[in-house]
């Protein structure tokens, strides 16, 4: 087997796709590889049933005889959350005495398995799928991905954590109330829900079933937004199943951002308030409409979810259980549960509750009409200990920017923000109308700087530049992006195996220099040039620079300023700054 070194890291499907093209890595080593860092993990509580080559070879022999050029996810690994069926692999919703063993697998697994992608394990999750903490389960406390006494945020915990830790290029997760969301910030992934219903739920322990979502955590947009054109689609034998077209990413006519003043918790409230005014301060650089509207629509429309008559659903499908095996079920998951039971959810509650958020979609449907709303994932996050101590009040806060969302039936992506201190993330969600999912995308790529395929392709005649120094706007280059015939695109970020040098010249210049060691990922800028004035442009540029291929993050290459490594032993390296202007910031402020 390879060394570990030679794993891609992040897992994700287009860098493995292209490993597996290149014959540099093979699905066999890559599982592996993945069984060798679960056990490493074990005591992490990621898994109920990890991944065992006996039950993977199966899938792995089966590649064999599929085409790896025309199948999406030819020898992909993902994680299952274990309220979704696998065929043949227990389905437990984190209850031992609930198990069962499904003949038949989930549609979305189905669709995905029929695209080469590999099924490893059934992950941990809070009982039912009743909680946003990831502490509510009998296989234990799932452990944050980046700090380990901090809660990984639930119920979707171990499938989060999973592609965290690099157990998986992408895992399922489901979203009732923001679990698809709130472990997607809490362990600096994308996390994307899509609209109730184009992703069948047909294989999913109900937990809410007229609002839950299967939904994907993965490292980028790119890996979503793939799995989501093989997922997507209606399920004859799901009931709640709906047609929506596939996704389009284009950009918003507007920003939503809340008008009022938001609320943060829990022992990093500052640094989650410092880190969403930065948020703001970059959505503003984005050069859109920005519109600031009332948030009390959504914040009622939230607190309905526990506290009206949909808990009500909750009961009628898992109350029977409850009451038969009390001594089995979480205590604090059977508190919830149980006030389903409540003689205050009549029929008549029930209607005015639907009436009442029938009228709010209708006013929120007229706000979002082609705009996105952007809030903070959540207000802040817990230690594992202080959980324990407030279970019921600790939840709640972390579903207060989530638990709106499918209620008024809109969709949602999860995407890292600024930490709000060193390996404590802060996420942002953007939310569009169900009908109109491409927004949301369209927004996160300009945000994170990711150039998706659907979304950003050079027009014809034209190509992409990557530019990292006094080429980028508001430099003395620019003018020359210009001159050439450029147009800016969007921010972006390379992969992770970069260094980046002040280098001796007059003025002070970057350069970018691809490294096998102690790489790290630099900001840039995206370009759009034609052709016809891009050998002139290249022939323009004084060595030690180049253009040569540039990685981005997501596994894209365009062509980009790169320098020769020889410099490298001359200059001052820069690489900790993350890019040519936050190094210049310093400097203006030293």
């Amino acid at each position: 087997m390879k060394s570990v070194k030679h794993f891609p890291q992040p897992l994700t499907i287009a860098r493995l796709r292209e490993m597996y093209l290149n014959n540099e890595l093979t699905p066999e080593e890559v599982v592996v590889e993945i069984i060798h860092r679960v056990k490493q993990d074990e005591d992490m509580n990621i898994w109920i049933t990890p991944p065992a080559m006996e039950r993977i070879q199966p899938y792995l022999d089966r590649l064999a005889s599929l085409d790896r050029k025309s199948l999406p996810l030819w020898g992909i690994p993902f994680a299952i959350k274990d309220n979704i069926d696998l065929a043949g692999v227990p389905t437990t919703a984190a209850c031992p005495q609930y198990a069962y063993i499904p003949e038949k697998s989930a549609t979305v697994v189905e669709r995905l398995i029929a695209a080469g992608a590999i099924p490893l394990g059934k992950t941990n999750l809070d009982q039912f799928a009743t909680g946003l903490v990831g502490t509510r389960s009998p296989y234990g406390e799932t452990k944050n991905a980046l700090k380990e006494e901090l809660i990984s945020g639930g119920s979707s915990s171990g499938s989060a954590v999973a592609v965290a830790r690099g157990h998986a290029a992408f895992a399922l997760g489901t979203d009732t109330a923001g679990s698809g969301r709130v472990p997607a910030a809490l362990n600096r992934l994308v996390g994307f829900k899509p609209s109730r219903g184009a992703w069948p739920t047909a294989g999913v322990v109900p937990a809410c079933a007229s609002l839950d979502c299967v939904t994907v955590f993965a490292h980028n947009l790119q890996d979503a937004l793939e799995v989501d054109r093989i997922v997507r689609g209606e399920d004859e034998t799901d009931p709640w199943s709906r047609y929506f077209p596939n996704v389009s990413p284009k950009s918003p006519s507007k920003i939503c951002l809340p008008k009022q003043p938001l609320s943060f918790f829990g022992p990093f409230r500052e640094g989650y308030r410092n880190a969403w005014m930065k948020t703001m301060k970059r959505l503003e650089r984005l050069r859109l409409p920005i519109e600031y509207i009332d948030y009390d629509l959504f914040s009622e429309a939230a607190s309905l979810l526990y506290e009206g008559p949909w808990v009500a659903e909750r009961w009628a499908d898992l109350g029977d259980f409850v009451k038969a095996n009390t001594e089995d079920v979480f205590s604090v998951t059977e508190k919830v549960l149980s006030s389903g039971a409540s003689p205050d959810h009549t029929a008549a509650s029930a209607f005015q509750a639907m009436h009442r958020i029938q009228s709010i979609k209708h006013k929120v449907k007229k706000l979002l009409k082609d705009a996105v709303l952007v809030l903070p994932t959540c207000g802040g996050t817990w230690t594992r200990e202080q959980v324990r101590l407030d279970p019921i009040r600790t939840n709640n806060e972390m579903g207060k920017y989530t638990n709106h969302c499918n209620l008024l039936d809109l969709s949602a992506i999860a995407i890292p923000a600024e930490d709000a201190e060193a390996n404590v993330p802060f996420g942002m969600t953007m939310f569009s109308l169900a009908e109109q999912e491409g927004l949301i995308f369209g927004l996160a790529s300009q945000f994170l700087g990711e150039i998706l395929t659907e979304n950003f392709q050079p027009q014809k005649n034209t190509t992409f530049v990557a530019v990292c120094g006094l080429h980028m706007r508001g430099f003395p280059l620019e003018n020359e992006m210009h001159q050439f015939g450029g147009k800016f695109v969007c921010e972006a970020t390379t992969a992770p195996n970069y260094r980046l040098y002040k280098l001796p010249t007059d003025p002070a210049k970057p350069g970018l220099i691809k490294t096998n060691h102690n790489g790290a990922s630099i900001q840039l800028e995206i370009w759009e040039m034609p052709l016809a004035s891009f050998g002139a442009f290249t022939a323009s540029i004084p060595e030690p620079l180049s253009i040569g291929t540039v990685e981005l993050i997501n596994g894209n290459k365009v062509p980009g300023f790169l320098c020769e490594a020889y410099i490298a032993n001359q200059a001052e390296d820069i690489t900790a700054f993350g890019g040519w202007r936050s190094y210049c910031l310093k400097e203006l402020n030293s």
